[in-house]
């Protein structure tokens, strides 16, 4: 394990667990959930409601960071956390999903990808030891290696391929990584064919990592499928190493993650939904726009802390119908704030050991909402 970094098991519940993670800038206890900083900015919110809201690791994103304003400023501005003036830990994708996904005219060779900027159209290549590179200059605390991301569905050659050329380019990036004060996450792809994830899973579980990311997942495969790819994975990662679900994303799905074993989440979802006036409650959605709030003198969602719920759904509905700015600002910390309870709820139920009834209540009133894909927000 890199110095400075740990991860301890504190409670179990069936295959849930509670524990804590530890790294340069700090212990975060988990299950977590990782706002979202696709451009080193939370989108809407500035950095002191981030941490009102109860985050304790903020997600950013190399791909992003790399086209602009480039590794070299984040570096000379302190690294990721000082350069957006947050004290906490950091963590950074590597880019590769949005390479596939944003870039144009991508072509993936073994030595990497070359592709031209979704920005101004420059060409640029990002071999494994380039992304590791990239992120060893931003500075997060934990970084990714660059895997293969290819679309689901796909037939089992192409999901083959991109799982173990995946592999490959894992080993690579562990060769090239220097920083000793920070820790490389391996990413399990294998799409939606149980062999295939669990050869990704062994084969990463073998090279040691501190830690291991379940990519490839939330886009558009639907929560069975999800969770029978999670189910065919975690048995094939070492359980004292923390895991991570990449891009996910609606409440029931973390919940059923955290149920499978799961201990870091991200999604755009928190601020993406509050900006389209789109509320998460535990008693599940609220569409701030319909007209039956127009005089709801309630807040969001009573015992909520943020600083949304000091104002009355009336309000908050006449700053969307106005236009007003606030109204998604504020819309957005109280969504970011509801994760953050969401996943708390979850690890007091794990350290209880009524994790089963708490996911039944929780995860209930969320059904049949589509999930979201890893990426930018």
């Amino acid at each position: 394990m890199k110095p400075g970094f740990r991860f301890a098991v504190e409670a179990v519940d069936g295959a849930a667990r509670a524990g804590t993670l530890t790294t340069p800038h700090g212990s975060v206890p988990t299950p977590l959930f990782m706002p979202v900083a696709t451009a080193a900015s939370v989108k809407g919110v500035d950095i002191g409601r981030v941490a009102e809201t109860g985050a304790g690791v903020i997600l950013a994103n190399t791909y992003h960071l790399h086209l602009r304003p480039g590794e070299a400023l984040v570096e000379q501005g302190g690294g990721l956390a000082q350069f957006m003036g947050w004290g906490g830990p950091t963590l950074t994708d590597s880019g590769g999903f949005q390479v596939f996904s944003l870039a144009e005219q991508v072509k993936v060779t073994e030595e990497g990808a070359f592709f031209r900027s979704h920005i101004d159209g420059s060409a640029i290549a990002l071999t494994p030891e380039a992304a590791t590179r990239i992120q060893e200059r931003i500075g997060a605390d934990i970084i990714m290696q660059l895997d293969h991301v290819v679309a689901l569905p796909n037939d089992r050659g192409t999901v083959a391929d991109a799982m173990r050329r995946s592999l490959r380019w894992a080993e690579r990036c562990q060769a090239a990584h220097q920083r000793e004060d920070q820790a490389l996450f391996g990413i399990v792809q294998g799409g939606l064919e149980p062999d295939l994830r669990q050869e990704s899973a062994a084969a990463l579980g073998a090279l040691g990592f501190p830690g291991y990311a379940v990519g490839g997942l939330s886009v558009g495969e639907g929560p069975e499928a999800m969770q029978a790819a999670l189910a065919a994975t975690m048995p094939y990662l070492p359980a004292d190493r923390p895991r991570y679900l990449m891009g996910v994303g609606q409440p029931q799905d973390i919940v059923a993650a955290v149920a499978a074993g799961i201990d870091m989440f991200d999604c755009v979802l928190p601020t993406r939904c509050g900006r389209n006036s789109l509320i998460y409650t535990f008693s599940g959605p609220l569409r701030l726009r319909n007209a039956i709030h127009a005089a709801d003198q309630r807040p969001l969602e009573e015992g909520c802390p943020c600083v949304a719920c000091r104002h009355s759904r009336s309000y908050l509905r006449h700053l969307f119908l106005s236009g007003e700015m606030l109204g998604p600002v504020l819309a957005s910390i109280h969504n970011l704030t509801f994760y953050q309870r969401l996943v708390a709820r979850l690890r007091a139920a794990v350290v209880a050991g009524r994790f089963a009834e708490v996911a039944r209540a929780v995860g209930g009133v969320w059904p049949g909402d589509p999930t979201e894909p890893r990426g930018g927000d």
